[in-house]
């Protein structure tokens, strides 16, 4: 099963010019989705992981369900004021502006090992604020994992550069 057959491709949104990478197709074929949380799991399959962090939104679906695989625990990272209690925040610049990310305070003790897990990664601006912020809560890293990688954009390569192992399961050419 080739998991890129499974993206639908939606150009010129949300801009024009932008060619979007939309999972919710692959998250709606039930073998396909098995596929990529399976795959997603496979490297760290055996290593200690004690929380996977999902970003919002599609992030909190696949970081789920990898947690679940792992037995490890979930930390939902959640745009600026969505979550209930008290939070630590990290902002990041957007191409227009800035925008943040946040966690509960007391979502990880100091020296967990967290797991990021995201949809796609593009220039790694979100990734980058998401590992920044669980850093600053103490956790330790272990890899940021990725169904979609745009690597002319080069966030992948920045989580690297920031010391962070990254896992893609498939590749798309331009934006």
């Amino acid at each position: 099963m080739d998991l890129t057959s499974l993206i639908r491709t939606i150009p010129d949104y949300p801009k024009p010019g932008i060619m979007f990478r939309d999972i919710t197709t692959l998250m709606g074929d039930a073998r396909g989705f098995r596929r990529a949380v399976d795959e997603l799991v496979q490297p760290f399959a055996g290593m200690k992981v004690d929380k996977v962090a999902g970003i919002e939104a599609r992030g909190f679906i696949l970081g789920g369900a990898v947690a679940h695989q792992l037995s490890a625990g979930f930390i939902p990272l959640r745009k600026r004021g969505k979550l209930p209690h008290k939070t630590r925040t990290v902002e990041y610049a957007l191409e227009y502006g800035t925008d943040a990310i946040e966690m509960h305070i007391d979502a990880l003790a100091r020296g967990e090992r967290v797991m990021l897990v995201d949809d796609l990664i593009a220039t790694g601006g979100t990734a980058l604020a998401a590992v920044d912020l669980l850093r600053q809560g103490g956790a330790e890293i272990v890899a940021a994992c990725f169904v979609v990688d745009l690597p002319e954009l080069g966030g992948a390569a920045k989580l690297k550069s920031a010391g962070v192992p990254v896992s893609t399961l498939v590749a798309f050419a331009g934006h």
